[in-house]
C-alpha cells in the first residue's frame, strides 16, 4: 500500500474565496416585480445572456435565498466522544450575517460624516444577536474587525473623521474640483478651462494685467494637474480599501454584506480596478451596498455663502497666444459642473452596487432607512455563469447584458461588463481556489463519502487540544489505473473559526494514494481516517472540513461546532 500524506498550515492571510475555473464569468442578477419585491421562482431557461452582443450558454445557474441563518451545527465535539450516555449539550449560537461598514473618510465632508455616523449608530443598536459588524475606513486609520461588542462599534464610529490626502483648502483660488480637473487635463475640455480662467480672474483680481492674463492658462493647467493627481491617489486608496474589505469578508462563514458610505468619487484612470473589485466580490459571494452620504443632493448656484462667488463671465484681454483666444468658447456654469460632478461621483457607487446584486441608496435624507436597507441582502438573487468561447487574454472590456425571455415588466439588476484576463489561468490554482471557496462557505456538500468527527482534551484550564477527524470511504472514490495501481489525490482542509466567525487556524493535508487492487478491496474496507490536531484555548469554535479528490474533482464540505469549557 502506498499512501503519502503531506500537511500544510494555513494562515488567515491565505484565505481567499473564488469559484473554481477563473475563466467562468459570473453575474449576480436581482429580479424585481412592479412593486419592487424580489422574484425567486425563475429558472435558467428564463434568462438570456449576451457578451458583447453575442448570446452565451449559461453553464452555471443557482438561485439564492439570502436569509441570514446562523452557522449550521451538525457535529459537536465532546471531551469523551465514545460515551454515548452523556447528555447532549446546548449548541452554541454562531453568526449568520457579517456586515462590513466602510466609511469613505477620504472624500466625506465633516457634516455628511457626522449625519452618517449617527444613522450607523442607530443601525448597530438594532443589530441581531447573530450579526457581526466591522467598522473600516478608506484611509485605513479606523479599523475594527468583526464583533458583536456594541461599545467597541460605537467607539470606532465616534473616532471617524474626514482625512483627505491634500487637506481642505479654505476659499481656494481658483476653485477647481477633481471633476473639472479631469476635464481640463485628461479630456482637454475648453469650456472647463475657460470657467477656471474666469474664476481665477475674479478671485485673484488680476484685472486686465496683460502679463498675468497671459500666464493664467499655464497656471490653471498646473493647478488642475495637481488636483487631478491628488484626486486619483485618493480614489486608488478607496478602491484598494474596498478590495481589503472584501478580503476580510471572504473569511467570514456566513452571509457577507459590505456597506460603502461615501459621497462618491471619480476613477478616471482605474476602470479595470473597479470591475476587478466587482469580480472579486462576486466570487467571494460578497454583496456591495452603497449609500450616498450627501442625502438629497442640491447644488447651490454661486457656491456656499462661506465661499467666494464664481464669475461665469468671459475673461477679457486674453493674450493672442493663449489657448482660448479667438476660439469663441464660452465658460461652463459652475452650477452645471457641480451637477455633472455629483452625477459622475454617483456612477462608481451605482456600478459597484448593481454589479454585485446590492442596493444603491441615494437622493434621500433618511439615512436611518438607508442603513436599514443596506444591511440586508436581496431576499432572492440568481447566479449566472458562462465560459466565453475563444476568450483572448488581452485585458479588454466586454459588455454584458442579461434579459428575460418573458416577464417584460420585471426589472433586472446585473453587472454591466467584465475585463478579459491578462494571462491564462492555471488548473492547479483553480483547484486551490475551489477548495478555499468552500472552506469559507457554510454550505454542506456531499460529493464524496466523508464524515466529520471532533474530539478535545483539556491539558489545563487555559490550554486544550482539538482534534478533527475526517473519515473517508475510499472504496467509493474514483481512481485512475496506472500500471496496475489505483491512483488518486485527496486534499483535506480543516479550519477553525472563533465565536465571531473570524478565522483562527487551518491545516491542509494532501494524501497521495497509489493502491494495489488487493489493498483497496480488502485492507481498506473500513476506509481511512485523517487526523488534524489544533492547540487552542477554551471557548466556542466553528469547525469546517473540506475534502476534494483530484480524479473525480468532487468535493465534500462538513460543518461542526465545539464548546470547550
Amino acid at each position: 500500500m502506498a499512501v503519502k500524506e503531506e500537511a500544510t498550515t494555513l494562515s488567515g492571510t491565505q484565505a481567499a474565496s473564488f469559484r473554481v475555473n477563473v475563466k467562468l464569468v459570473l453575474a449576480r442578477v436581482v429580479v424585481r416585480d412592479s412593486t419592487g419585491h424580489t422574484v425567486g421562482n425563475l429558472h435558467k431557461e428564463d434568462f438570456e445572456l449576451f457578451d458583447n452582443g453575442k448570446p452565451q450558454v449559461v453553464s452555471d445557474f443557482d438561485v439564492e435565498h439570502a436569509t441570514a441563518q446562523p452557522w449550521p451545527t451538525a457535529v459537536t465535539g465532546t471531551a469523551n466522544p465514545t460515551d454515548s450516555s452523556l447528555p447532549a449539550e446546548k449548541q452554541p449560537e454562531f453568526p449568520g450575517r457579517y456586515v462590513a461598514y466602510l466609511f469613505d473618510d477620504l472624500h466625506l465632508s465633516f457634516q455628511n460624516l457626522v449625519v452618517a455616523r449617527i444613522a450607523a449608530q442607530h443601525a448597530l443598536d438594532g443589530m441581531a444577536a447573530t450579526d457581526r459588524a466591522a467598522i473600516l475606513s478608506t484611509s485605513g486609520q479606523t479599523t475594527l474587525d468583526f464583533t458583536d461588542d456594541r461599545a467597541k462599534l460605537h467607539q470606532s464610529l465616534n473616532s471617524l473623521m474626514p482625512r483627505p490626502i491634500g487637506g481642505a483648502e479654505v476659499n481656494p483660488c481658483p476653485d477647481i474640483s477633481f471633476y473639472q480637473a479631469d476635464l481640463i487635463v485628461n479630456k482637454k475640455n475648453p469650456e472647463a478651462l475657460q470657467t477656471a480662467l474666469n474664476d481665477y480672474s475674479n478671485c485673484a483680481n488680476i484685472g486686465a494685467t496683460k502679463v498675468l492674463i497671459a500666464a493664467a492658462p499655464a497656471f490653471i493647467q498646473g493647478k488642475a494637474s495637481e488636483i487631478l493627481s491628488t484626486g486619483e491617489h485618493e480614489s486608488r486608496l478607496a478602491i484598494d480599501a474596498l478590495g481589503d474589505a472584501i478580503r476580510r469578508l471572504m473569511g467570514m462563514p456566513g452571509q457577507r454584506n459590505l456597506v460603502l458610505v461615501s459621497p462618491g468619487f471619480l476613477t478616471p484612470d482605474s476602470e479595470y480596478a473597479d470591475y476587478d473589485v466587482i469580480d472579486h466580490a462576486l466570487r467571494a459571494q460578497v454583496v456591495i451596498n452603497a449609500l450616498d452620504a450627501r442625502g438629497l443632493y442640491v447644488t447651490i448656484p454661486g457656491g456656499e455663502a462661506s465661499q467666494e462667488g464664481h464669475a461665469d463671465i468671459a475673461l477679457s484681454g486674453l493674450h493672442h497666444d493663449t489657448p482660448l483666444a479667438g476660439t469663441g468658447y464660452t465658460p461652463a456654469s459652475h452650477a452645471v459642473l457641480d451637477v455633472a460632478a455629483a452625477s459622475a461621483q454617483d456612477e462608481i457607487l451605482s456600478v459597484l452596487a448593481y454589479g454585485t446584486g446590492g442596493t444603491f441608496f441615494h437622493n434621500n435624507n433618511d439615512l436611518d432607512e438607508g442603513f436599514r436597507r443596506l444591511a440586508e441582502a436581496p431576499e432572492y438573487y440568481y447566479i449566472l455563469g458562462f465560459t466565453p468561447q475563444s476568450l483572448k487574454t488581452d485585458g479588454k472590456f466586454h459588455t454584458l447584458k442579461v434579459t428575460l425571455k418573458s416577464h417584460p415588466k420585471y426589472d433586472l439588476q446585473a453587472r454591466r461588463g467584465y475585463y478579459a484576463p491578462h494571462q491564462a489561468a492555471d488548473s492547479a490554482e483553480e483547484a486551490k481556489r475551489e477548495i478555499e471557496d468552500e472552506m469559507l462557505s457554510t454550505e454542506e456538500l456531499h460529493g464524496l463519502p466523508v464524515t466529520l468527527h471532533t474530539q478535545f482534551f483539556k491539558a489545563s484550564d487555559e490550554d486544550a487540544k482539538l482534534i478533527v477527524l475526517a473519515h473517508v470511504d475510499v472504496q467509493h472514490l474514483h481512481f485512475r489505473k496506472v500500471e496496475g495501481r489505483n491512483n488518486n489525490v485527496l486534499t483535506c482542509v480543516s479550519a477553525l473559526f472563533n465565536h465571531n466567525g473570524n478565522f483562527v487556524q487551518g491545516m491542509q493535508k494532501v494524501v497521495t494514494m497509489n493502491l494495489k487492487d488487493d489493498t483497496l478491496e480488502h485492507r481498506l474496507v473500513s476506509g481511512i481516517t485523517l487526523k488534524t490536531s489544533f492547540d487552542v484555548k477554551p471557548g466556542s469554535y466553528l469547525v469546517r472540513l473540506v475534502v476534494r479528490d483530484a480524479e473525480g474533482q468532487l468535493m465534500s464540505a462538513e460543518n461542526g461546532t465545539v464548546e470547550i469549557r
